[in-house]
Formats: C-alpha cells, sequence, structure tokens
C-alpha cells in the first residue's frame, strides 16, 4: 500500500487543484476555455493514477466505479475532440466531491 499511497495523494491533490481553478458557476466554466483546460488535465491526471492502483485495492473499495475512471481518461487521452465540456461540469459537480470523501477514507484507512 505504500507505493499506493502515493497515487491516492496523487488524486488527492489533482481534485484539490481541479477545486482551486473552479470559478464558482457553470456559465463561468463554460465561458474560460482556460479553465476547462486546466480542469481536464487534472482530470486526466487524476484517472491516470487510479489506473496506477492494484486490482486488490481496488476490490477492496467496489464503492469507487474504477472502470468508468478508468473509461473516462481514455475519452480524455484519445477521444478529445468528443470531450463535453457541459459533461465535464457535471462530473466535477456531482462525481468529484464524492470521490474525494472515498479517496480520504481510504487514505485514513492507510
Amino acid at each position: 500500500m505504500r507505493d499506493e499511497r502515493l497515487y491516492l495523494i496523487h488524486i488527492r491533490e489533482c481534485i484539490a487543484r481541479i477545486e482551486s481553478y473552479l470559478p464558482g458557476s457553470r456559465d463561468a466554466f463554460m465561458a474560460s476555455t482556460m479553465v476547462q483546460d486546466a480542469i481536464l488535465r487534472n482530470l486526466q491526471t487524476l484517472a491516470e493514477s487510479t489506473q496506477r492502483l492494484s486490482d486488490a485495492l481496488k476490490g477492496k473499495h467496489p464503492e469507487i466505479d474504477w472502470r468508468s475512471i478508468s473509461g473516462f481518461r481514455n475519452v480524455l487521452v484519445h477521444d478529445y475532440l468528443g470531450v463535453d465540456v457541459a459533461r465535464i461540469w457535471e462530473i466535477v459537480d456531482r462525481s468529484l466531491p464524492d470521490l474525494k470523501i472515498k479517496v480520504e477514507a481510504m487514505l485514513q484507512d492507510g
């Protein structure tokens, strides 16, 4: 778990960066390509870090949809022209807070 802990910390750091970049409203997010780019980059890095976690660790935390995160990473990396920024806002607004709580719990369990 020691090396995996570094990836969990990295995931937490990506979430913190995303939170710091959020302009506060959906409209402000939709209007700023710079903010969109910063958030997309950190989502990509976060998703990549989840792929570095062992299947054993992921198996202990089925409450996290690891497969969807991995699939999302593939879209960001390989289908970047098809990225829907409105969907990105939904993910950041609705899913990221829950992931943050779950990653924090994993780090606490250590």
